[in-house]
């Protein structure tokens, strides 16, 4: 068999793994205990970071991530770890690691974007009382940011409550979770809204949700290695691309129909940050109110 022919055959093998899952032609897995010794056996089975099901959904995500959501989907549970299972393992394993190689916290990039946003709002040519709107409105929206992370605005925390959540927000962000938990929910809602129509439920994007997440925590993971701990931060276009391929894998959608969903998908993810961003902004200034 020529050259061309083996990576022809190649490529055709790990297509069908795709779609399949595993190798019609493989040796059963029965067959192959048999060979094997058992020293080892079941000894890495309560660790979640080595069992089968946390090595099998890595693998998986990372070579198959569409294919994989709609096998669990369909109900193949016993082979992967459950969806916020997995994200809540493979995110805070992240964590421990940027605790290892980063640990220092750095200047939260969400507050100095929010700052030069407000300085460019104040060197607009406008009348002074549409600028004084622009301004107040942005210094509402970066008053509710800080105090969605208290823990890391330690000159913002005043009062005994402030200081209660920023020790809540710190306990959970030392496990990654806040890493998480707001993307999952408005990637949930998106999913939701945009994929109504292929008669996907709740549960389902939900799940679907929570894998892409999982994935997007591989590639920070990958960069945080790479990098030594020195960046970790990844384009949120990199979450877009990611979405894209599960649409088209997942739904067997065209490229193009998988691109115009998942750009909806990220359409909607901002109008819904944008309203939690305003939502806490309102809550923190009915507090301010009431205390003055």
């Amino acid at each position: 068999m020529s050259k061309t022919h083996s990576l022809e055959a190649r490529r055709r093998a790990f297509h069908i793994w795709q779609e399949l899952g595993y190798n019609p032609w493989s040796i059963p897995k029965e067959v192959k205990r048999q060979k094997d010794g058992s020293f080892y056996k079941g000894a890495f089975d309560s660790i979640p970071f080595l069992n089968d099901d946390a090595k099998r959904t890595f693998v998986e995500l990372l070579f198959r991530p569409g294919y994989m959501i709609r096998d669990y989907i369909r109900g193949a549970h016993d082979k992967y770890l459950a969806p916020l299972a997995a994200l809540i393992i493979f995110y805070s394993f992240f964590a421990l690691l940027s605790a290892v190689l980063k640990p220092y916290q750095q200047t939260d990039p969400g507050t100095e974007i929010m700052n030069e946003r407000i300085e460019a709002a104040e060197e607009i040519e406008d009348t002074e009382s549409s600028k004084s709107l622009i301004v107040q409105t942005l210094r509402i929206i970066k008053t509710g940011y800080e105090y969605l992370s208290l823990d890391q605005h330690p000159e913002r925390v005043d009062t005994r409550h402030e200081q209660a959540i920023a020790a809540m927000e710190g306990s959970l962000r030392s496990q990654g979770i806040p890493l998480f938990v707001g993307k999952l929910i408005l990637l949930w809602l998106s999913f939701t809204i945009v994929l109504r129509r292929y008669g996907l439920g709740s549960s389902a994007c939900a799940t679907a949700a929570a894998y892409i997440l999982c994935q997007f925590s591989f590639f920070m993971l990958f960069a945080l290695i790479a990098t030594f701990g020195e960046n970790a931060s990844l384009s949120t276009a990199l979450l877009l691309v990611l979405i894209v391929v599960d649409l088209h894998q997942m739904l067997d959608l065209p490229w193009k129909t998988s691109i115009r969903k998942a750009i909806a998908v990220s359409i909607w993810y901002a109008v819904l940050y944008g309203a939690m961003l305003l939502l806490v902004s309102a809550v923190v200034v009915l507090i301010a109110f009431f205390k003055s």
